[in-house]
Formats: structure tokens, sequence, C-alpha cells
């Protein structure tokens, strides 16, 4: 009996090792023939290329790139290609002030002006209140205010950083999370004080070169040399695939400016996976990890939804968006920069990371490659995410195109001419209104528009072909109204630039014109203004002033041949009248009236 016993356990145990051993097999390459899965979301996505690579604890398990990095001369997409990572760079910026933190140099409760004296907000109480964490965790109250920096680009974080004082909240500090790349700006001008180098030096010294990321760097030009960079492309009419160049992010490097492949971005996938050490050498210490981690401000509810009630909460920590994925702790960021999208994840407690990179503008094919790939890596029973985005986009309009609000035939109020000159806000900088071969332009200072004529005082910008010529199915959602003073001259206009604000007052000046000090003389001299007020207009450092008493000295900016606009009083200005060389008068134009002044001496 003892034997049949035996017998029949052998029996029934040899099915059941077979199925473990070939359950184990299935296991140890979950991952086998995903390409086909891959390129269909290639195809349907319509991008250019991508690459994408997985880390398993220590080990890359998996590293491809499917479709183009050059996608007019076909040359095809490596793991080793470099793309821009866009705002996948916040994860390193914050890390340079947890290495600060370590150091004892730095305090994340401390005030954020207490490590950048410079630093100023919309009130004192901001000022004195927002600490670096709360930086970190994009919880100052304030919004994007993100073409600040993209539209009015500068190569100036100091000027940047003067930005921020006129930037008006539109929360009260630590209450909402809102997404600002400006505060991350601060994080690198404050390693930058600290270390006394520049942001890009330091993130290379203490985090590019400890781990091996040889070609990763933060320089437009440095990529365009490499011989394995992808171009940048989007989508046009949802079907052609069109060329970009490249977005050089300049000042706001902290906030995004790396450009890394996928091979190395695994680099740092395995600090965060092992707890800020890689090959058994610490990069980041643990401590760091495990709070940058952890919860600190929460996004939003993300209940679960009937269609995905595995997928659910949306906090943030330092650098990194945290969820609840399938029951599955997630950490990970995206990244888009003009041309390129990215997303770099990973799983804590299952020790794996994902990194996708590709150069498609604003995709969604990082999303749906990481977790058509998690999917597997975990087990899970499969979600046909590629399906699923097909069908959202299906379902999505097109939107509004702004011409039912036109009102036609209407005309400008002023000759075009007029509404030329520079249009500037603290808060955002300087943009010029053109007159050229009979119509407006608008030059931002990374940005070209045709102002075509939308009703009233009122232009639609349009934007330019490669060849610089105005390319009209280009129509940015941009209405750009002029306004005028008391004494009808356009002196203003109005942008709204950033949602749950007011448009913002852009103030007019006209172009100031290079004029020597010998001709200004014509124009030295006492004016009548009044029986007992005297102006008096004189030369100082090769510049015209104007002195009235009783009131300070107003220097004279020239806009015209004898039109001077005063420097500090918007819609003041002063013609001079005269035959040939000589002056006889001098206007004094304001928004209350005109005033004349007979020259006296």
């Amino acid at each position: 009996m003892k034997k049949l016993f035996i017998v029949l356990i052998l029996v029934f145990t040899g099915p059941l090792y077979a199925q473990k051993k070939k359950k184990a097999e299935k296991i140890a390459d979950p991952l086998a023939g995903i390409e086909k899965e891959l390129e269909q979301i290639l195809k349907d996505r319509k991008a250019a290329g991508f690459a994408v690579a997985v880390v398993k604890k220590d080990s890359v398990i998996y590293a491809r790139g499917f479709g183009y990095r050059d996608y007019e001369n076909k040359l095809p997409v490596t793991p080793n290609t470099l793309f821009a990572i866009g705002s996948c760079t916040k994860a390193f910026t914050a890390s340079l002030l947890g290495l600060m933190n370590k150091e004892g140099s730095l305090d994340f409760n401390k005030p954020a002006r207490d490590y950048l004296p410079g630093l100023k907000f919309f009130n004192d109480d901001l000022t004195r209140n927002i600490t670096v964490k709360d930086l970190i965790v994009h919880r100052t109250g304030l919004p994007r205010h993100d073409l600040s920096w993209y539209l009015f680009s500068t190569d100036s974080r100091e000027e940047l950083l003067k930005r921020i004082e006129y930037m008006e909240p539109t929360a009260p500090l630590r209450q909402t999370w809102q997404y600002n790349n400006f505060m991350y700006l601060v994080q690198g001008m404050v390693a930058e004080k600290h270390y006394g180098e520049t942001w890009e030096k330091i993130v290379d010294k203490k985090l590019l070169e400890p781990m091996g990321m040889k070609r990763s760097n933060s320089s437009i030009p440095v990529l365009t040399a490499d011989s394995d960079a992808a171009l940048g492309y989007e989508l046009k009419n949802d079907s052609l695939v069109s060329k970009m160049d490249y977005y050089n992010i300049n000042a706001m490097g902290p906030a995004g400016s790396i450009n890394s492949s996928a091979i190395e971005m695994t680099r740092w996938l395995k600090v965060w996976i092992n707890k800020g050490k890689l090959n058994g050498k610490e990069i980041l210490p643990e401590s760091y990890i495990n709070e940058a981690i952890s919860s600190q401000m929460v996004i939003s509810p993300l209940l679960p939804q009937p269609e995905s009630p595995d997928v659910h909460l949306s906090n943030y920590g330092y650098g990194w968006m945290l969820s609840s994925y399938r029951g599955h702790y997630r950490a990970d960021h995206g990244g888009n920069i003009d041309g390129f999208s990215a997303n770099v994840a990973f799983y804590p407690t299952d020790s794996i990371g994902i990194v996708v990179l590709t150069n498609q503008n604003a995709s969604s094919l990082n999303s749906v490659v990481r977790n058509t790939i998690a999917d597997r890596l975990l087990v899970l029973k499969p979600v046909d995410w590629n399906d699923r985005m097909n069908k959202a986009q299906a379902k999505s309009g097109s939107g509004s195109t702004g011409e039912e609000n036109r009102k036609k035939g209407t005309q400008p109020s002023h000759h075009l001419e007029e509404y030329a000159g520079l249009y500037t806000h603290k808060a955002y900088g300087t943009f010029e209104v053109k007159y050229q071969n009979d119509s407006l332009m608008a030059v931002f200072p990374v940005e070209k528009m045709w102002l075509r004529h939308y009703h009233y005082d009122v232009f639609q910008a349009v934007g330019y072909d490669d060849n610089g010529r105005v390319d009209t199915t280009e129509v940015f959602n941009v209405l750009i109204p002029f306004y005028m003073n008391e004494a009808g001259d356009i002196v203003s206009t109005k942008l709204q630039l950033q949602p749950g604000l007011d448009a913002l007052t852009f103030t007019k000046a006209g172009k100031s014109k290079e004029v020597s000090e010998n001709e200004l003389q014509v124009f030295v001299g006492e004016y009548q203004l009044a029986p007992q007020a005297i102006a008096r207009v004189y030369t100082k450092d090769k510049k015209l002033y104007l002195f009235i008493q009783g009131q300070p000295e107003y220097e004279l900016l020239p806009v015209g041949d004898r039109k001077f606009e005063i420097k500090t009083l918007t819609g003041f200005s002063v013609e001079f009248e005269g035959k040939d060389d000589s002056v006889e008068a001098v206007k004094f134009i304001q928004p209350n009236g005109i005033f004349k002044a007979g020259k006296v001496k």
C-alpha cells in the first residue's frame, strides 16, 4: 500500500512539476514576442521612432529601437540614440538639492530665499514663507506661466529669476498642486550659488559622470554633433510626419534640458531601484531616495474608474509622479519639448524600471509602450492600452476655430504703422510689432508671426513656414487686441497667456532710434509751457532729457524724426515742430490732451 502511494505521488507530481517548469520558463522571458505589439503602437501613434529599455534590479533585460531617428533619410533608432528627455530632467535637479541636504548645506523646510537672496515672489508674504520643499513639490500657488520662458526665451537665468516677482499666483501657498518650471529653475540656481558653477557642470560632475552617462548632455550643439542623435517631429493634419527644429531651452535648463539615450537612462533607473547605489557605489543618499518617492503633495484625487479600477492615486514626490498602477507602486515622470516626448518610470517594490523616449511632439506613445511592457513584467492580465488610446483619440473633437466670433467687414481704427512698437510685461518680457510690406509682424525671441486682421483692433497670429513665408495652415490660438488712450494713440495690448488669470497687459513703447548727440542738439532749449512754467530740454550722456519745475527729470527716447517718447510715462510723448534744421515749438502729447509750447531760448 505504501509503495502504491509513492507511485501515485510520482504520477500526480510529474505533470505538476512540468507545469511549474513551463510557467517558470514563461516568466523568465516575459517580453518574448513583444516587438509585434510595439511595432503596432509605433504605427498607430504615427510616430517617427522611439527607443525603449527595461531594467530588472541591476540588469538591463531589454533594449531596442523602433522606427527612425531621421525619418527623411530612414536612419534607424537604436537603444543608444540620443533624445531630448524634457522634464524628466527635474529629478536630476531635485537630486542636487538632495546632495546638498546630505552635506548639511541645505534644509528643505527653510525659506528658499535663505539660499538665493535675489529671489522675490508676488508679495512679501510669499517671499518670506516659500520653502525649498514648496519649490520641489509644486505647491507655491503659482501657475505655470510657461510662455514667459518658452515664447520670451533668454539665456540669462538672472533675467528669468527677476520675472518671478511679477508672476501672479492663482492659489494660496501649499493649498494646490500646480506644475511650475520656474521653480526648478530656482532650484538649479540654488545649486549654482552653493557650488559656484553652472547647473550644467554640476549635473555632469555630481550625477552624469559618476553614473557613466558619458554621452548624456544639456546642450543642443552637443546633441546635434552626435552621430546617433534623433531629429524631432510633429504630426500635422493627423497623418503628416513633419520635422521640427530643436528648441534651445537656454536659461530654463534645470527644468528640462538633458539629452540622453535609453541605454544611458537605465543607469539612472538602477540608482533609484537600488536605493541610491549603482554597482555598489552610492550616487544618492538612501534617505533622499525614500523621501523623494514618498507622497509630498496631492496632485489630484484620481479615483478608480470603471475602465481602469486598478489605476488610481496621483501624488507628487521630489521630481516624481506617484501612483498605484494595478496594485503596484509606481514613480514616473514625463517630458515634452519641441519634437520629443519621454517617460521614465520605476516600480520600487518590484525592482523594475522602464524608459521610453520618442522623437514625436506631445506624444501618447510613451505611456502606451510603458504600460504594455509593465503588464507583462508584473504578470498582469493584459490590457490593450494601444486600442484604448485609438478609441480615445477617435472620440476627441477638433475644437473651435474661433471664426464664429469674428465680426466680418470691420477695419482697424489706425493705420497699421501706428501699431508698431515694443510691448513689454515685467513677468514675461518684450516682443516687437513690426510694420513691413503693408503688414504687421509680431516678433518674439523664438517665434515670428504674421498678424492677420481679425476684426476691429484685434489681430490673429499666423505662422511662417521654413522659408520665412506666411503659412496660413498654421493659425495660432492667439488673438492680439490693441488698445488706445484718450488721445487716440495705441498704447498697449492684452494677451491671454496664463489660464486662471486675466489677460496680461503689455505696454507699448516706440522702438528707440539711433540718434547722435549732434543731431539731438537741435532740440535743446527752453519752451514756454505756461505763463509760469518752462520746459527745459537738454542733453546728458549722449541722451535727450526733459525737465519741468516740480517734476522729475525725464529721459526722451527717439522714436521718429522729431518724436520722442517719455521713457517712464506710458502714453506720454513729445513732438518737436519747425522747418529744416530749426525747432520752433514742442507738442506735449498726453492721454488728457495735446499741449503746445513755443521755444523761447
